[in-house]
This record gives C-alpha cells, sequence and structure tokens, in this order.
C-alpha cells in the first residue's frame, strides 16, 4: 500500500450464533445480529477510512478461515488477526499452512477470559507463542489490568515478536484504578517489539454517557509511554455500538491527535497499523 492512507486496525465480523457468541448477553442486544463486510464498507467509506484489520471474535480455526474468505471477497479488510490454537501438538504445520495466505497477519487469543491471570506464560502456550515469529505473524495481547504483569514477561522473553495491545489493556475508564494499570502499561511499553491500539474506550465506561474529556487522561498515559510511532487507531466495530457509533469512536481519536504533528496523525490513523501489520 501508498503512504498515508487511514486504517482501521481493529474491528470484527460475525454471523450471530447464541452458542458461538455466547459472550454476547440481554445487555448487548444490538450485537445480536449478523455484522458483514457490507454493513462496514459504507461506514469506513463515509468516514475516510481506506481499509480495516478484521479481528478474530470466535477461538476455533474455523473463525479464520471466514475471516479469510471475507478478506479475499473485499479489498477494503486489508489483513486478518485469526486464532490457531498455539498449544497444538502440530502448530508449526498449521502456520506454516497459514503463511501462505498473504492476507493472514497475525493470531490473537482472549487472554482476558482466562482465570489464571499467567496463561499466557504457561509452557504449552508460551511456546506456540515463540513460533510465531519464524512465520512473520503478529500477535494481539487482550488482556486485563491484572493480567498485564504476565503480558510483560511474556513480552520480555520474545524480543524478536511482533506484539500489540489491544484496548489500552481495558482500564475501567472514569472510576479510580488501582496503579495495577499505569505500571503495567509503562513496563510494556519499555519493549520495542510492543504497539498500542486506541480502541475500545467507549465500552470500558458508562456506555453512551461518556464525554470526550473522559478518555483524554488515558490517551496521555499512553502517548506519553508508547510514543507516536506504536499507537494505532482502532474502531472496535461493532462492538462500539455498545456505547458509541463509529463516527463518535474515531472522533475521539481525531480531536485528540489534532495538537500532534502531521506526520504524527497520519502515523497514528494509518502509517502505524500499515508498518505493523504489514498491509
Amino acid at each position: 500500500m501508498e503512504k498515508s492512507h487511514k486504517i482501521d486496525a481493529h474491528q470484527h465480523f460475525w454471523k450471530y450464533d447464541s452458542q458461538k457468541h455466547a459472550w454476547i448477553d440481554d445487555s448487548m442486544a444490538v450485537l445480536k445480529r449478523d455484522y458483514l463486510p457490507e454493513d462496514l464498507e459504507p461506514i469506513l467509506k463515509k468516514n475516510q477510512i481506506d481499509g480495516c484489520v478484521a479481528v478474530q471474535a470466535d477461538q476455533s480455526d474455523a473463525e479464520t478461515r471466514f475471516l479469510l474468505e471475507l478478506s479475499r471477497k473485499h479489498s477494503f479488510i486489508k489483513g486478518v488477526v485469526g486464532w490457531v490454537d498455539l498449544k497444538a501438538k502440530d502448530l508449526e504445520d498449521q502456520l506454516g499452512e497459514y503463511s501462505k495466505y498473504s492476507q493472514i497477519k497475525g493470531f490473537r487469543h482472549v487472554l482476558q477470559d482466562e482465570a489464571d491471570p499467567e496463561f499466557i506464560l504457561g509452557d504449552d502456550f508460551f511456546n506456540g507463542l515463540g513460533q510465531l515469529s519464524k512465520y512473520g505473524f503478529t500477535y494481539d495481547i487482550l488482556v486485563f489490568p491484572k493480567q498485564l504483569d504476565a503480558a510483560v514477561k511474556a513480552v520480555r522473553k520474545l524480543p524478536h515478536q511482533k506484539f500489540v495491545l489491544d484496548h489500552l489493556a481495558k482500564p475501567q475508564i472514569g472510576r479510580d484504578d488501582s496503579g495495577l494499570w499505569k505500571k503495567g502499561i509503562k513496563d510494556l511499553a519499555q519493549n520495542d517489539n510492543t504497539y498500542c491500539k486506541l480502541s475500545g474506550m467507549v465500552t470500558e465506561t458508562k456506555w453512551k454517557a461518556w464525554k470526550y474529556g473522559d478518555f483524554v487522561p488515558y490517551m496521555d498515559y499512553i502517548l506519553e509511554n508508547f510514543g507516536s510511532k506504536r499507537l494505532m487507531f482502532g474502531s472496535d466495530w461493532p462492538v462500539c455500538n455498545l456505547s458509541g457509533e463509529y463516527n463518535e469512536v474515531l472522533g475521539i481519536v481525531n480531536q485528540y491527535v489534532t495538537s500532534l504533528s502531521e506526520t504524527e496523525q497520519k502515523a497514528i490513523l494509518g502509517n502505524n497499523a500499515i508498518e505493523f501489520y504489514q498491509l
């Protein structure tokens, strides 16, 4: 891709299935329907976003294949972050197979749902994580603040692996956070192989009752620690619909970056994602 495209580095697609998407409870009724490329494409066009990265929402190989198929049919889907069983005995074979598809950029596991805060450091899982860089795959870290310490340990042990933190590690925005989040972010950001997505913020506060200023201290802290070269915008569409429209979510980041240089703005709104995911 040419330089300076605007990229949404984090969104999802699904054909709604009440069992597969059991995490969507009754308070999330707006999400209980299909969300597919034909729903997102006009929204991206309206907001002048040139492309997106589709991220797994279900932990299955079928999910990765589903996203791959969508990316083949819709050129605005520039990359896929799928799921693979990092504990699988035949992981190397699976990664070798997936590496044949240029659309697949990396993988993610829903670490936030694991009861063990050190799940990422478990032998089998961590060994699997260590295989990804061999194939040039990235890894999205989805954790809560209490799991940041383990994520920091994993990242330090794998300096050649490219990582990106999803949703700022989900701090409780506007509520009194323990120092856990700040310490975890600071420690994680000291690793040059790790980026962070300015995504998922509107759902970590009172839904549809937030204001722009609620997010500024968190973005300030993220920018201070990661710097503008390791941040990227992500909408978390359609999950963001629980608390804000696409243009509102984009508006938070657009408004925030206005104080930065044009180069920094372009980096956060697209160029960093292009470089990180090799779009």
